[in-house]
Formats: C-alpha cells, structure tokens, sequence
C-alpha cells in the first residue's frame, strides 16, 4: 500500500511527504519538477518514490500512474495537494489565461487524478482521499474571483464523492486552510514579486506547511470507521468577521 501526493515539490506536499514518512509510510510524490522530487528522495530514502507528473496534462498522469507496479500501485491515500492561485485584481483585470490555468490545475487536474485512481479504491472496498481546499472556498475576498470558487468547487466535489462512496468504505476529507506561510503560493500568485509575496505575512504569526502536513496524518489515522468531512484551519491572527462597506464620498 502507498500513499500518492500531488504538487509534493514545495509547501504542503513536500512537508506531507516528511510526515507520512517519518511515520513509516511509503509515499509516492509527484509534481513537475523531478529535480526537486529527487533531493526529496535523497533526504527522505526509498520509502519515497519520486514521479514526475503535471495534473494538467492526461497523458502525464497517465504514464505516472502506469509506471508503478508492486505495492507501488495499489494506492491506500490519494492527497489532492497540487494547486495555485494566479493574480489578485478583480474579475476585470484579470488575464483570462491565469483562470483558465487555475481552473485547469485547481479542478480539472484534481479531478482527473482522483477519477483515475478511485477505481482500485472502489475494487478493494478501502481507501481514503484528501483534497486541499481553502478558506477562499467558503469566504469570499477581493481579488479571489476564480481562486476562490475552484476551491469552493473542492469542497463541493469532496462532499459529493462522500455521498457516492459511503457505500464503499472508502473516505473522503477536505482540509481548508487560511493564511499559511513558507510556502511558494504568494510567490507564484504575484509571479516571482517578492514584495508582494511578502506583503499577506509581515507581522503576523501565520500557520506553517508541517502544522497542515501533521493535520492530514492525524485526519488518515483516525480508525476506519471515522471520516473527517472537512477541517477549517486558521491562525489565531485571521478571521472571517467584519464584512467591506464601500462608502459613497458623493452622498450627503
């Protein structure tokens, strides 16, 4: 049995990959970047198996998935980890390339990866997939647009494959955290502006990669009889209160 994470080169997937390892699984991890996959494994040991694979692309999962064999590819967790954000203007300003790129990643990938692995869940009769979603999937921002609802997708799409797979034991979590830092999400939404990546975390005492990474241990370890629907995850300095007023300077 093994453990498949997706987007495992940075941020959340690489610090599950350290987690599920260290506490004795083998973990299969996957992203663009092989170079990256393969210091992992160096630091890691052959209980990670480094794959390349890009979820936009069919013919690389495919080919990823087709390459593992033996106790490899009987797949016992799925971690939907691989996602971005691009951009925060509003849906008027932004470049229609960076939706279709997140919504090509956020949702068509997560779910192709999911549908091709479920099958041999579904045969055996167990397994358990957790998707990561957000807290923009519930709460609305400035700038989220189709960031936000790709994630609101996950957490429909995680909800919905509940109700189809009950009948199956086969489990099915959604974890939604807020602001994280010391990852390359900030990076990669203001494409390589250091500056504006840094912005979100001065001055605060954000979440980190290993609290979300122990978070998805402790949710797969739970007996079998127990799913974890979704867990909200925010540091102590966030909140979803206190709703924008737009002021009117024109109006008496």
């Amino acid at each position: 049995m093994a453990i498949l994470v997706t987007g495992a080169s940075a941020g959340f997937g690489k610090e599950m990959c350290k987690v599920f390892v260290n506490a004795g699984y083998q973990v299969i991890a996957t992203a663009r970047r092989l170079e990256k996959l393969e210091q992992l494994h160096q630091e890691l040991g052959e209980k990670l198996l480094p794959v390349q694979m890009d979820v936009t692309d069919k013919k690389s999962v495919d080919d990823a998935l087709n390459s593992l064999s033996g106790d490899w590819a009987r797949i016992d967790l799925l971690i939907n980890n691989a996602g971005l954000a691009l951009g925060l203007e509003s849906a008027d300003k932004t470049d229609f390339s960076d939706w279709e790129k997140m919504i090509q990643t956020n949702v068509l990938g997560l779910t192709y990866v999911t549908h091709k692995i479920l099958p041999q869940m579904v045969a055996r009769k167990e397994g358990h997939i957790i998707n990561l979603g957000s807290t923009a999937g519930s709460y609305p921002y400035y700038g989220a647009n189709v960031y936000g609802a790709s994630k609101a997708f996950v957490k429909q799409f995680s909800k919905n494959l509940r109700a189809d797979l009950a009948k199956d034991n086969i489990r099915v979590s959604n974890i939604e955290p807020g602001l994280c830092g010391e990852t390359e999400f900030s990076q990669v939404r203001f494409k390589g502006d250091e500056k504006k990546a840094q912005e979100p975390y001065a001055k605060v005492q954000y979440i980190k990669p290993e609290d979300i990474a122990n978070v998805a241990l402790w949710i797969y370890q739970q007996p079998a009889y127990l799913n974890i629907n979704s867990i909200e995850i925010m540091p102590v300095a966030q909140t979803f209160a206190g709703l924008k007023v737009y002021k009117n300077e024109n109006e008496a």
